[in-house]
């Protein structure tokens, strides 16, 4: 087939958009960290781009995105590995003229920040190295398998979940609830960190996180609409409820901290941005932009809620992976059973309100809960192992001194030169507020 070089364009430019995310999430969790531990929570973004980056390329594609013969509905197989002779390969053979190259780099920026996701929830305490062990073992044996039953088809086969029916545009189950059951396993392994929580852990640096909502927001527009693979109708009816719901989330979380705790807050509004995202990531091109408002103050306010679950069940979620992307895609993937419209996209199914009764609703449960029980299972499984092999923590003294001295020998700032410009007239900032419904509990 020959290739679109309009589709082609769009979706390079999708890549570089889905790529940028992870420094963005590197950002988005750096400031939400204190300050003894925001290169290492940076770090384990960055190193997993290089981790899962390199394994995408020698086996993850394929394993993924190939032909695994009987077993085809749960894995792929190792035909594409090394990705040798897709060089030749001129499109991806689905009729969208885009080369398979273009879309094996699309899909690498979706496994390597569905990893960089998990991370936020372990801040302060995680060993690097095992860190990076974890990631490259949970892309292999979650995030793989699990992306192959929701994406992968070829002719008369197909994952398991896709044949089902079940709907995921870009990525709510695939990469959101994924990231958010694996979070929760994780902290469970590892413990609290030391001090949680009677000992106030604020953010250190708002900027920081409403920059890196702000880059992974401009992302998503690829993360979303460049699923479409192709400059189209889908991309464009993405691209709109992209902006709808994130819209309409971060309005829903200031609503609910200024009724429930009297200040809207900036670290509230980038958390519902960012929930709104989660929640639109696998309906985006199946509602209609209305759907898309209505998706989006509904995730908006659960999660804002929902954040607020680990003080009551006990679970040291650091940077509310659980409360966010599990929540807020399981909101998202299904509402979709509700809200789903073929007069939007005549390749999805019609949902609960829109005409088409329970069915659909029923395959999303199902995707969802499969998705919740496998990647938890596995997760604690390969956190136990490494855990006992390696050592998954850091030690009480290093966790006290701070990761970034113990683990990088680096600290992000000279507090020396800090201390003494405050001694010489500068007047020293007061700590920034916490998230209220953490500091209530």
């Amino acid at each position: 087939m020959k290739i679109d070089s309009g589709g082609t364009a769009w979706m390079l430019t999708s890549t570089a958009l889905v790529l940028l995310m992870t420094p963005g999430l590197a950002f988005f969790y750096g400031g939400m960290s204190r300050a003894k531990s925001v290169l290492n929570m940076m770090m384990m973004s960055f190193v997993s781009i290089a981790v899962v980056g390199m394994a995408w390329v020698v086996y993850g594609y394929s394993l993924t995105f190939g032909d695994g013969g009987v077993l085809s509905p749960v894995i792929g197989g190792f035909g594409d590995w090394g990705l040798l002779g897709l060089e030749d390969a001129a499109t991806t053979g689905d009729g969208t003229g885009v080369p398979q190259l273009v879309f094996v780099a699309f899909q690498a920026t979706f496994a390597i920040i569905t990893v960089a996701l998990i991370s936020g929830a372990v801040a302060d305490r995680a060993k690097f190295g095992a860190w990076v062990v974890f990631a490259l073992a949970w892309m292999t044996l979650v995030y793989v398998p699990i992306a192959h039953w929701v994406w992968w088809s070829d002719g008369d086969k197909a994952g398991w979940l896709f044949d089902l029916g079940a709907l995921d545009f870009a990525g709510g189950t695939v990469v959101h609830i994924n990231a958010g059951a694996a979070a929760l396993a994780l902290v469970l392994v590892l413990g609290r960190r030391r001090g949680w929580p009677e000992e106030p852990m604020r953010p250190h640096n708002l900027p920081f996180v409403l920059l890196g909502a702000g880059l992974l927001w401009f992302g998503w527009f690829g993360f979303n609409a460049g699923s479409a693979l192709g400059a189209g109708a889908a991309a464009a009816v993405a691209f709109v409820n992209t902006l709808a719901a994130a819209c309409a989330a971060g309005f829903a979380w200031i609503v609910v901290e200024k009724l429930r705790d009297g200040a809207s807050t900036t670290l509230g509004i980038a958390s519902g941005i960012v929930a709104g995202l989660v929640a639109v990531t696998p309906a985006c091109a199946f509602v209609t932009p209305l759907g898309a408002i209505g998706l989006g103050l509904v995730a908006g306010a659960v999660c804002a809620f929902a954040v607020g679950l680990k003080y009551r069940l006990g679970y040291d979620d650091s940077l509310d992976v659980v409360g966010v992307h599990m929540v807020g895609g399981i909101v998202g993937a299904l509402l979709i059973g509700l809200l789903a419209t073929t007069t939007v996209n005549d390749a999805g199914a019609d949902g609960l309100l829109t005409g088409g009764g329970f069915g659909l609703l029923g395959k999303q449960a199902v995707a969802v809960l499969a998705t919740l029980v496998y990647s938890f299972t596995v997760t604690y499984v390969i956190a136990k192992i490494i855990d006992r092999v390696l050592g998954f923590r850091i030690d009480a003294d290093d966790e006290a001194a701070g990761i970034d001295r113990t683990a990088h020998a680096e600290t992000a700032y000279d507090f020396g030169t800090i201390r003494a410009g405050i001694g010489s007239g500068a007047t020293a900032a007061a700590p920034v507020t916490a998230r209220k419904v953490e500091a209530k509990g």
